[in-house]
């Protein structure tokens, strides 16, 4: 009876070990190259005692420094910012991060307002993998699948990415137990000047109104957040691509104002921010460096930490320690990455 029992584990167990492996040697690691797909998973060994929580696309992780707003107020702040994260993955992202931790504030970009479908496998991935399993992660996948993806696919990535045996390299093997973290607590650093010459002209689309799809998410978000006693925010980050609407922007006014929040347009605060584009920005006016970024995350953390009385931590013992680790780590990726950029000029 008992060789019968192991034979009947060794039958069940090898396999799925096999596998197992095998998924974690074949998925991609994100390490030397689209370090957006390591974003999401890298909040899962963060402290979990965040004061602001940021969600969004790469218009918060390449816009905004938690770093600066902890050195000049003190605050806490994470970023679950992914490529192209669509609003209703903002709503399982937040879902997730509150099992976790209750943050006093959540700044919400709402750039994915207009878009209503998923553009590709690739950016859901880069959202998605990372999520730890959960029925946040469940629902966000079966909401943000195109019609060529598979749940099974997810719950084995290893049917979606062993075709990478021909791409397989070191990085691969290295990092299939262990990743280093490729942001500061979800920030993207981005060195160089590539200054924004011209500005972007309004094309005319044929229907500016949101979808009742995001307004049911935005709701959600929302109520989640009064649930939980959370402060929501609003923001529209200061990306001059692509073009930002007024008549989206008139659409997420109408809702500050329905609803009672606030909506920080940082577009028509730019000026007050210090932001200059021909300076501040590493590809023509879409993104931040990290000089525009040090300046926009001043701007905001005044305004969460006067608003909402956020607390100042700089001279908490528990909180220093960690702290003071993650500005080591930022301030010796800057110089490097500063010294590379002109290296290469």
């Amino acid at each position: 009876m008992k060789k019968k029992i192991i034979r009947i584990l060794a039958i069940v167990l090898i396999p799925t070990a096999c596998l197992y492996f095998l998924q974690l040697l074949f998925m991609p690691k994100y390490v030397s190259d689209i370090n957006e797909g390591s974003m999401i998973e890298e909040y899962y060994k963060s402290s979990k005692n965040h004061e602001v929580l940021i969600l969004g696309d790469c218009e918060v992780y390449e816009n905004i420094s938690p770093v600066t707003m902890w050195e000049e107020y003190g605050i806490t702040s994470y970023i679950r910012g992914s490529s192209e994260q669509l609003i209703w993955q903002s709503y399982y992202l937040l879902e997730d991060t509150l099992k976790y931790e209750t943050p006093k504030v959540v700044v919400l970009n709402v750039l994915a307002m207009q878009q209503s479908e998923a553009k590709s496998e690739a950016y859901n991935r880069m959202t998605l993998d990372g999520m730890r399993w959960s029925f946040s992660k469940l629902n966000s996948i079966k909401e943000s699948m195109t019609e060529e993806e598979s749940i099974i696919s997810y719950v084995f990535p290893f049917l979606r990415y062993h075709s990478r045996w021909s791409e397989l390299t070191s990085d691969d093997i290295k990092y299939m137990f262990n990743k280093p973290n490729v942001t500061t607590n979800g920030y993207l650093m981005q060195v160089g000047v590539r200054p924004m010459t011209v500005a972007p002209q309004e094309v005319p689309l044929k229907n500016y109104q949101f979808s009742e799809r995001n307004y049911n998410y935005l709701d959600k978000i929302r109520q989640l957040c009064e649930e939980k006693g959370i402060k929501l925010v609003l923001m529209k980050a200061p990306s001059m691509y692509p073009y930002w609407y007024e008549r989206w922007d008139t659409q997420i006014k109408e809702y500050e104002d329905k609803y009672n929040l606030l909506y920080l347009n940082m577009i028509e605060q730019s000026e007050k921010i210090g932001i200059d584009y021909t300076t501040d920005t590493f590809d023509y006016g879409q993104h931040l460096n990290v000089d525009g970024a040090e300046k926009l995350s001043k701007y905001l953390g005044k305004i969460l930490k006067d608003k909402y009385d956020l607390a100042d931590y700089r001279n908490n013992q528990e909180y220093q320690k960690t702290w003071d680790t993650l500005t080591e780590q930022y301030h010796r990726e800057k110089e490097n990455k500063l010294k590379e950029w002109e290296n290469i000029q």
